[in-house]
């Protein structure tokens, strides 16, 4: 196979999952494994907006920022060539999710108690704003039949370390990164 038979701009992998699942941390230990960049679309929307995330929930409401993150992500999805983290609810908007469809996507699976310890319960995620277990508890409900639907692979992140975490992704795409 040539080189030019992939797009170099095609994502080596999109990871997936709740708040608190590791994206972004798994994410870029996994790039650098693979020695490709790493891209979170929560961060480029941050960048672009010169605002964070919850103030733009605030400043100009979910709608909008639903909007701004499915342009985000397919914008990343077409650009990237590295490690893409999504949102926790950016699968939930069905254009976002038929782009999947031609990606490698990860979802990192979590309990609802270790995503609680790891986003902390004074949280200023605009989602998980007043009980956060409760929030949490109903957006993975919500969201599980997306995840499991627009994954290539699923790692469990419940009770396991940065580390091995990053070892079983890696594992599972190193046949898609630069040999």
């Amino acid at each position: 196979m040539t080189s030019s038979a992939v797009p170099t701009t095609k994502p080596v992998l999109v990871l997936v999952g709740a708040p608190g699942a590791g994206k972004s941390s798994i994410g870029r230990r996994v790039a650098s494994r693979l020695n490709v960049p790493f891209v979170d679309t929560d961060q480029l929307i941050e960048n672009s907006a010169g605002m964070s995330v919850s103030d733009i929930f605030v400043t100009l409401g979910e709608a909008e920022f639903r909007r701004i993150e499915q342009e985000t992500v397919a914008g990343a999805l077409r650009e990237q060539n590295g490690v893409v983290a999504l949102g926790g609810g950016a699968v939930m908007n069905a254009s976002t999710s038929a782009l999947l469809g031609q990606q490698c996507v990860i979802w990192l699976r979590v309990n609802v108690s270790d995503a609680v310890n790891r986003v902390g319960m004074n949280t200023a995620r605009p989602l998980l704003l007043g009980n956060v277990r409760g929030q949490l508890k109903s957006l993975m409900d919500e969201r599980t039949p997306t995840y499991e639907a627009v994954s290539t692979y699923i790692v469990d992140t419940s009770g396991k370390s940065l580390k091995v975490v990053a070892d079983e992704v890696a594992a599972l795409v190193g046949g898609h990164g630069n040999d």
